[in-house]
């Protein structure tokens, strides 16, 4: 239907061979600050830098911010970055990753101060971060977060000692007067999740191999030094600007100015049994940002509908495509299999309507954007196929192309980013870049 264009140096690293979305080690700096295993890669970002044929003073806006990586490479390459995410731990995350105006030294100093009293605090437990064993400890007198919020975590995110050993380090940090107390926390959760916890990253987050003891200071002081090394060493000559606001993409009018944009480049969600807000759950509850059940889901709410985990009863979103056969055409052969499979579960009696209030909320979005693109923005945005609803494909590029298109923006082209082959379905799998273009009203 549209015009697929394939641009090489996407899928190549630097010796020829196929990346699968990897992170060149020359780009790690800042981004590994805080980063999904699946977050789309800034060399693509880059790409799009170039192919837009940005100037100086261009304004680049990612709706589906996550960890950053597109308005962190505006700011590293000269232009400014605007972000807007929803999940609160991120939006936390990607702003500090943001900022870069502290001292590196007196940053690393004011770490080793707070890993000396978080050790002294713990010997006196008789707790030796890097040697005391889970049967040397008392677990009674270890400390915990409440029920309430354990009850949000997936069941042994992480074990009881290290937890203890995290909690009171964490407690050090808040209470130190530290000027840098953002960067610290980020480290934390970082440090936290990558090297403390029990959670494994896939295509979605787990529990993998169960650790009864992990340090906990120094993989958090390491975290630090490589921090303070990117700002001491890795800053770009030229420094743009970025900033990430909190708010829900399908309402992005809301808080992006009107007619104020130049360039999207962006990764939305895709139609998937991927609930994005586990991913992050660790870190919304160690740092108070999720508070129980009720909380969880206000913040779900403003998510674009992706996944059955985030579906409710008054969602209306389908409406804005309740006349697109191609979308209710899909809805009917999900809907037609699971009968025929007599799959009867709640959620995947959910999975015609979930895929009909995710394309409806993508397209609220295009719609709403409007408002904020100048004249002659150029977008794309990055998609894959899925076939995670019983096996039914859905080309999301194709049919995203197709809501845009019906939304007044033209459609420059399709570039292929990269192919999986699915196993059960026995197709290649397409993750693709929609490349859109704005004419203005």
């Amino acid at each position: 239907m549209y015009n697929y264009s394939f641009e090489p140096s996407l899928l190549q690293d630097f010796e020829g061979k196929y990346t699968s979305n990897k992170v060149f080690d020359e780009d790690k700096s800042f981004h590994d600050w805080y980063r999904f295993v699946l977050s789309f890669p800034p060399h693509l970002v880059r790409h799009y830098f170039d192919a837009f044929n940005l100037s100086e003073d261009a304004v680049v806006l990612d709706p589906f911010s996550g960890t950053g990586t597109t308005v962190l490479e505006a700011k590293l390459n000269g232009l400014t970055g605007i972000g807007v995410e929803a999940n609160p731990a991120v939006f936390f995350a990607s702003n500090v990753k943001l900022k870069w105006d502290i001292d590196p030294v007196a940053f690393e100093k004011d770490a080793v101060s707070i890993a000396d009293e978080t050790n002294k605090k713990l010997k006196i437990q008789g707790i030796d971060d890097n040697l005391t064993s889970l049967d040397e400890v008392d677990l009674l007198k270890l400390k915990d977060i409440t029920p309430e919020k354990k009850k949000l975590l997936l069941r042994n995110s992480v074990s009881p000692l290290p937890f203890h050993k995290a909690l009171t380090l964490l407690e050090f940090i808040k209470k130190s007067k530290s000027i840098y107390q953002d960067h610290l926390l980020l480290a934390f959760i970082t440090s936290l999740v990558k090297d403390v916890s029990n959670l494994r990253f896939g295509p979605e987050i787990g529990v993998g191999k169960i650790k009864d003891n992990a340090p906990v200071i120094n993989p958090w002081l390491e975290m630090i030094r490589a921090m303070s090394h990117d700002i001491g060493v890795n800053l770009p000559s030229k420094i743009g600007s970025g900033t990430i606001k909190l708010g829900d993409a399908r309402e992005i009018h809301k808080v992006i100015k009107r007619e104020s944009v130049d360039a999207v480049i962006t990764s939305p969600p895709y139609p998937n049994e991927k609930d994005y807000s586990r991913t992050t759950r660790l870190e919304n509850v160690i740092l108070g940002l999720v508070k129980d059940k009720m909380h969880l889901r206000s913040i779900k709410k403003t998510f674009v509908r992706s996944n059955t985990r985030g579906i409710y009863k008054e969602d209306n979103d389908d409406k804005w495509i309740q006349d697109n056969a191609t979308i209710n055409l899909i809805a009917e052969k999900i809907e037609a299999r699971r009968i025929a499979l007599n799959k009867t579960s709640g959620f995947e009696r959910l999975y015609g309507r979930v895929t009909k209030q995710y394309f409806g909320g993508m397209a609220r979005h295009l719609e709403n954007m409007k408002f904020v693109l100048k004249p002659g923005a150029q977008l794309a945005y990055v998609v894959g196929d899925q076939a995670s609803y019983l096996r039914i494909l859905i080309r999301t590029g194709q049919i995203l192309s197709e809501i845009a298109k019906n939304q007044g923006y033209e459609v420059m082209g399709v570039d292929l980013f990269r192919t999986r082959f699915a196993t059960k379905t026995k197709e290649e799998l397409r993750e693709e870049v929609v490349l859109l273009k704005y004419k203005g009203k």
